[in-house]
């Protein structure tokens, strides 16, 4: 055996594979409208100007060497505002972890509360507890939730599986979908995680819950961002908040999140996050510290990207709305949050034009992709099965345009199948 078992075991992304189809059509020459990618094109969203303009005052300061290993001190009392002003949550600066974006924040999460072989519960679809869940040898419990529930979990699906379980994962607004927990389902489920801890003996190792919120600054029209420690406060001693400066300022390259929770804990994850070396830039911790702190400023930015974001989501929804009526065999959730559609295509089983039978999710996508020029993510990626023909779009990385543009394309190509 030339390799660990961990590394052979160890399941390569989807949404990577998708990602070499469309570069190679690009390579051909070949327009394709990429839905798939979790991120912003920057000439489209660029980050906010104050923050730019920080990033390179901090650099022209020579910010650049180690920054401590929990986040720079201002920056961490900056977010303690920040969360107060914006959710009014309470958390001093010796309860919040700095990292390099919030993937080291979930792993080190997973790392400070799961042993091996303990369970993870966390629903179907989601962002990558499955892959952290191997990488840690734990046991995943995975819920399949249902479109009916706009793909998010409810306390009667989690219910039967908390028992003895170490952490239950959850995340809204939800990648990949885009809808968001209600306020009473969240509740419910607050309600089985209290419980299940009272229910342990003292010294018993308590039930965690990680919440990742990094989409709760880009929600739509009515629908309400809520966390667990707001409506329940005696969950604060068991949840660990994952957040950050990525999504909400367009700022995935930048790499400032912010962790938060019981203090031990959070200790812990800062020992995990520092041998991993996975630190934010200093230059760009010093400049955010300043720039979140500048109400002005982020309401400005927010206002006007939360609208450009909305407008692309919505034209989408509304033409796979206009495809159903017109007997089309798709289907499309309400934008709530995120950057996320919900799109349910469901062609599995049809014949394309030179006879190829569309066998699962992944082929419809590559016939979207080759026919269409459109390329979406088939839930598989998030861990449902091949047979679950809904997909994420994400609308980040195009105008309002490419979106107009692209619905006669799908619908011409769906039409081709027989």
């Amino acid at each position: 055996m030339s390799i660990s078992v961990l590394a052979q075991n160890l399941r390569g992304s989807e949404i990577i594979k998708i990602a070499g189809e469309i570069n190679e059509l690009k390579r051909q020459g070949q327009n394709i409208a990429n839905l798939t990618i979790g991120d912003f094109d920057s000439n489209i969203y660029p980050i906010p100007a104050e923050l730019k303009a920080g990033i390179v005052e901090a650099y022209n300061q020579n910010q650049t060497n180690y920054p401590p290993a929990d986040g720079m001190l201002n920056l961490r009392q900056s977010v303690s505002a920040f969360l107060k002003k914006s959710f009014n949550l309470d958390y001093s600066a010796n309860e919040i972890l700095i990292s390099g974006g919030s993937r080291p924040l979930i792993y080190s999460t997973f790392l400070a509360v799961v042993n091996p072989g303990e369970k993870v519960v966390f629903p179907l679809p989601s962002w990558n507890n499955n892959h952290y869940s191997d990488l840690l040898g734990a046991e995943a419990i995975m819920i399949p939730t249902t479109a009916e529930n706009n793909f998010m979990p409810t306390a009667d699906e989690i219910r039967p599986h908390l028992k003895g379980a170490a952490l239950l994962a959850l995340c809204s607004p939800l990648n990949p979908t885009g809808t968001m927990f209600g306020k009473k389902d969240l509740e419910e489920i607050c309600d089985l995680v209290i419980a299940e801890n009272k229910s342990r003996p003292a010294g018993e190792k308590p039930l965690y819950l990680m919440y990742d919120q990094i989409y709760s600054q880009l929600t739509f029209g009515s629908f309400e961002h809520f966390d667990p420690v707001s409506l329940r406060p005696e969950l604060k001693d068991y949840t660990i908040f994952i957040d950050g400066a990525s999504k909400c300022f367009a700022s995935t390259g930048v790499r400032v999140g912010w962790g938060f929770g019981p203090a031990h804990v959070i200790d812990n994850m800062k020992a995990i996050v520092g041998h991993m070396g996975a630190w934010s830039p200093k230059a760009e911790q010093v400049a955010m510290a300043s720039f979140i702190t500048n109400d002005a400023a982020v309401d400005a930015y927010l206002t006007d990207i939360k609208a450009k974001i909305q407008a692309s989501l919505n034209t989408l929804h509304e033409g796979f709305q206009a495809l159903k009526a017109e007997g089309f065999q798709v289907d499309s959730i309400q934008p709530m949050g995120a950057i996320y559609l919900t799109l349910k295509i469901d062609y599995a089983g049809k014949t394309t034009p030179d006879g190829t039978v569309l066998k699962d999710s992944a082929d419809i996508n590559f016939y979207l992709i080759k026919e269409a020029k459109v390329a979406l993510v088939p839930f598989s990626a998030f861990g449902t099965g091949d047979d679950v023909n809904w997909f994420r779009a994400s609308v980040g990385a195009s105008t309002l345009e490419d979106i107009q543009q692209l619905i006669p394309r799908v619908k011409a190509a769906l039409a081709k199948l027989k």
